[in-house]
């Protein structure tokens, strides 16, 4: 009885008293070589993608020509209407066209270099708890996300928002370690400009770097407690330095916010990208709240391209981490992370489960870090474990269930390598049974089967991966996957209805013609803004074209009341616009502002049209 009960217990592995022992020799290469094969997966090819999302790419060169639209994150160097996000994303890619001149690359090589950056500091984290297998195979781990790849290429915001959040993650790390108020200030900064990348979403990991330093810093409560309240002091200012500026900035000299009705960061952080995106009451949004979801959202057939690869593993080595852990000292780093990691994954995965605002299958490398953290820490503790049998069985269901989930994943994808979800899943199947014998093998024998589970696990995300960075994404929705246009449909998404201004949607864009590029670039020095049409995506083809200002009526989404009519027509009267791009059509949205309705009834019955490669062009000073 006493041996069996010994059995079922958790094995124990204490840790090493060194927090940050000596580097084997074989680390620093082994790093190396992952770090420069993650900079050519993201970086080759790169300019395939174009603009990538021309929204944020106008929005850079408009701060690659002006300093205040850099600031605001304006739309066009005339500062007619931001962006709908705080710009800290912009300032980079603002910086470096300034730096660089304006191109593809330019704006799409900073967010690929975060990415490099976001797989060094998870090794970083991760290491500094479980040694450097284990940073290593998390590195690996996030690199070879499919939609970490999609968004490391891409200029969104979130490739800034991840490599804040896990440099935050490190620091509270470092600051578990000593109990150092310094570290755990600084992860509050960090999270504190995650906010000015992506908003409240930068908020979501808040909670597990809260709850894992209040249980495990080694002091006293009372202190824990101090700490963490000088840690939200820190991302309170790091984060409202920027709203209070704008705030109290005079709003008839900045441009609008985009995103909001009344011109105010503060309702854009609280209503359209804030609780509006968790109950779906977000005013001026085009239909896109969804129904209340359920934790299966992240394995549909939207997301599950993206991220979904690994997330039974990840589960299971949540559950594997807490058992290993479960009578370990209060101060036990190993739990502490797991607390981090497993917080972080749960609260955001559930956030983007459960939402009924808006939401994007790309959102989900916000949990890329997460999953990869815990399937490296996860595998090489159970890996040294198992000899007891629980942890091989979890370890062997682990190798199982990610085979699984391949081959369901890989069945999706009917005619891109139709071979590969028999190997997936015969290659997991036999690493999983090799698992459960692998303590009884010769050592060398016993990395051939760690190697077969390693390549097993990671040969199908892997692949999709870099199917994904092969393939040129354009739009405001890319979507993991081949050429075959992924689980999210085909790169840059379907129109939703709303202005037809000549280019695309008011989601995608297209390339101007060069006739209409020379109509646009025509004595365009003698006035603000070139052209005026509806949306952000159209206004920013235009003037990606051209090189000039364009106002986007609306915003984003053609629903913000910029400019009113009446300010409209007084820019007309002073002959500060030349053209207006569009037809009159009605925007179907939930309860936004149609002033950008009304003027482009008012130009269409005061101005003559014209045609200029299927295009309908005003010429407001006719």
């Amino acid at each position: 009885m006493t041996a069996l009960a010994e059995r079922g217990s958790a094995p124990s592995t204490p840790e090493p008293a060194d927090p940050h022992p000596p580097r084997p020799g074989w680390v620093r290469p082994a790093l190396g070589g992952l770090l420069i094969a993650t900079a050519v997966l993201y970086l080759w090819g790169l300019s395939a993608s174009g603009w990538a999302n021309a929204f944020y790419s106008a929005a850079a060169q408009a701060g690659g020509e002006s300093w205040q639209a850099w600031f605001f994150g304006s739309s066009d160097a005339a500062n007619a209407i931001t962006v709908d996000k705080t710009p800290a994303a912009l300032w980079v890619m603002g910086l470096s066209v300034r730096l660089f001149g304006l191109s593809s690359w330019s704006i799409l090589v900073p967010q690929a270099l975060m990415g490099v950056g976001s797989v060094w500091a998870l090794f970083a984290t991760v290491r500094r708890v479980s040694g450097p297998t284990a940073g290593l195979l998390a590195g690996a781990v996030l690199a070879l996300t499919p939609v970490a790849a999609l968004m490391f290429r891409f200029d969104n915001p979130d490739a800034l928002l991840v490599l804040l959040l896990v440099l935050g993650a490190y620091c509270v790390v470092r600051a578990l370690e000593k109990a150092s108020p310094k570290w755990l200030a600084l992860a509050g900064v960090a999270v504190g400009f995650g906010f000015l990348a992506k908003m409240l979403q930068a908020f979501l990991v808040l909670p597990a770097f809260a709850i894992a330093y209040l249980v495990a810093a080694p002091t006293s409560l009372g202190k824990r407690l101090l700490h963490l309240l000088g840690a939200l002091g820190a991302v309170v200012v790091s984060a409202g330095w920027y709203l209070a500026v704008v705030e109290l900035w005079p709003a008839d000299s900045r441009p609008f916010i985009g995103g909001s009705q009344s011109n105010s960061i503060l309702e854009l952080t609280l209503g359209y990208n804030g609780v509006g995106r968790i109950t779906g009451d977000e005013v001026g949004s085009l239909g896109g709240a969804q129904s209340g979801g359920s934790w299966a959202r992240l394995f549909g057939s939207e997301m599950a391209g993206g991220i979904a690869w690994l997330l039974p593993a990840a589960a299971i080595a949540l559950g594997a981490l807490a058992w290993l852990t479960w009578r370990a000292p209060r101060t036990d780093r190993t739990r502490a992370a797991t607390i981090l990691w497993g917080g972080w994954l749960v609260v955001t995965g559930g956030v983007f489960s459960f939402m009924s605002g808006i939401i994007h299958p790309y959102y989900t490398v916000a949990l890329a870090p997460a999953v990869a953290a815990l399937v490296g820490t996860g595998a090489v503790r159970l890996w040294r474990a198992r000899a007891h049998p629980i942890a091989s069985g979890l370890l062997s269901s682990g190798v199982v269930l990610t085979a699984l989930t391949g081959y369901l994943l890989l069945t999706r994808e009917s005619t891109w390598l139709p071979w590969l979800k028999y190997v997936v899943l015969l290659l997991g199947l036999a690493a999983a049974v090799l698992v459960l014998v692998s303590d009884r093998l010769p050592r060398s024998g016993a990395r051939g089967v760690a190697a077969l589970a390693l390549i097993a696990s990671l040969l199908g995300s892997g692949a999709y991966t870099v199917a994904t960075a092969a393939t040129p994404q354009s739009g405001a929705i890319p979507s993991a996957g081949p050429s075959s246009g992924g689980f999210g449909g085909p790169p840059g998404g379907g129109q939703r209805g709303g202005m037809r201004g000549g280019v695309g949607s008011l989601l995608t864009t297209t390339t101007p013609s060069a006739e209409m590029t020379a109509l646009l670039q025509a004595d365009a020095e003698n006035y603000t803004w070139v052209a005026a049409t509806v949306g952000s995506n159209p206004a920013a083809s235009y003037q990606l074209a051209s090189g000039f200002p364009v106002m986007a009526l609306g915003g984003f989404n053609g629903t913000d009341p910029s400019p009113t009519p009446a300010r409209f027509q007084q820019y007309v009267a002073d002959g500060r616009i030349h053209y207006f791009v569009g037809e009159p059509t009605e925007i179907n949205s939930t309860g936004g502002s149609d002033a950008a309705e009304e003027i482009a009834e008012w130009v269409a019955a005061n101005f003559t049209s014209t045609t200029v490669d299927g295009v309908t062009v005003y010429d407001l000073t006719s």
